[in-house]
């Protein structure tokens, strides 16, 4: 059987998929990589709508087994009433700008729609900032073929923050978030394939590197975008002070391009790929601080993340294994940890609160992703967050 016959377009199957239950099967895009795994919740109209503009599709064998199952098809597709929740908002901003980057790339955008994007974006930061941190730092479902467009959100939101922590102007801030999500619009494919690539850049996939800030630039102006600054930080966000970046090496690069460049360089190293585990983010921010050299910038970024930022994985002094759930503030002088096993290592079902300002749950130091911990729901750390 030839690999297009075990592929049953999404939009062929879409009376299988309930609006607010568990998917029945994966479903993959056209290069068959993974976009939502079986037991994913499809909470919304508009990410079907995406998913199939996508083109993709699900395996017919699993197909096969689902309508066997459940007998003949129903003539409607099912509609089930969904409680949304904050975290839906996250998923809802992935395939919205995952839709606007396409239409980017197709000179169809707007730089109006743009630039709305970039509003909702700090909106939802705002509406809950260790939610936005934890989900940064906490990349663990495997969807590989998201990573162009969940690495420029987590991107933007590391902006965002640490141009706040600099007291620069509103802005200025967003010009940041604005380029943050657009910087890679000409790369969207090849950033989903090198995710899953063990092997070094090929020299075709190296030049597309290279070239891609001036490209993606290009389109950009092609949508209509004439913000100046925007355009700039696009152009420069691999530019390194002192030179040796790309693509022109100029010694000269704005704290706003070397802002970009860092938070872009950070998000890289703390999420994982196919082929290797994320950096734990203390290792990378102890990193970025090394080869920043101890600038402004990237003082700025990790005092916005702090030393163990929300979705860090920590080893504390009991024993126990946890999540960072909140920054230290208000009350709680250390971070607040929600445990993931027992003192023994072993997973345990319900989470508890540790405050880490107390010595017998201070932070010993971080933990690697795999072994007794597995994926780590946000609802099993913060409940159900109200949008």
């Amino acid at each position: 059987m030839q690999e297009q016959d075990v592929r049953v377009p999404l939009q062929q199957v879409a009376d299988l998929v309930a609006i607010g239950r568990p998917l029945p099967f994966n479903v993959l895009d056209l290069q068959g990589r993974l976009l939502l795994s079986i037991g994913h919740v499809v909470n919304g109209e508009h990410q079907l709508e995406s998913l199939i503009d996508r083109g993709a599709w699900a395996e017919r064998d699993a197909v096969r087994a689902v309508r066997q199952a459940r007998g003949e098809a129903p003539p409607e597709r099912e509609k089930v009433q969904h409680r949304e929740t904050l975290f839906d908002r996250w998923e809802h901003g992935t395939w919205e700008l995952d839709r606007l980057l396409r239409a980017v790339e197709k000179g169809q955008a707007s730089e109006a729609a743009l630039r709305e994007a970039a509003d909702r974006h700090v909106a939802l930061v705002d509406r809950e900032v260790d939610v936005a941190l934890f989900a940064a730092m906490r990349q663990d479902d495997g969807r590989f073929a998201l990573y162009p467009e969940t690495h420029a959100i987590h991107s933007a939101t590391l902006c965002l923050l640490a141009a706040r922590a600099l007291g620069w102007p509103a802005e200025r801030a967003l010009a940041l978030v604005r380029a943050a999500l657009t910087m890679n619009a000409s790369i969207r494919e090849l950033q989903a394939e090198m995710a899953e690539q063990g092997d070094p850049p090929t020299p075709g996939q190296f030049e597309k590197i290279r070239s891609h800030p001036e490209r993606s630039a290009k389109l950009l102006e092609a949508c209509g975008v004439a913000d100046a600054a925007w355009l700039a930080l696009v152009r420069a966000h691999h530019e390194q002070a002192g030179g040796g970046g790309y693509p022109t090496g100029t010694p000269e690069v704005t704290d706003d391009a070397r802002l970009l460049r860092a938070a872009d360089v950070f998000m890289a190293k703390v999420s994982p790929r196919a082929r290797r585990p994320a950096i734990a983010p203390v290792t990378a921010a102890r990193e970025l601080y090394q080869q920043e050299k101890g600038s402004p910038v990237a003082a700025a970024l990790i005092k916005a993340l702090g030393v163990h930022p929300p979705g860090s994985l920590v080893q504390l002094a009991s024993g126990e294994v946890g999540v960072v759930a909140r920054r230290a503030g208000g009350a709680s002088r250390g971070p607040s940890v929600a445990t993931l096993t027992d003192r023994h290592g072993k997973a345990v079902p319900d989470t508890r609160l540790r405050d880490t300002s107390e010595a017998q749950f201070a932070i010993k130091g971080p933990v690697a992703a795999g072994g007794s911990v597995k994926r780590v729901q946000p609802e099993r750390v913060f409940g159900l967050l109200e949008p």
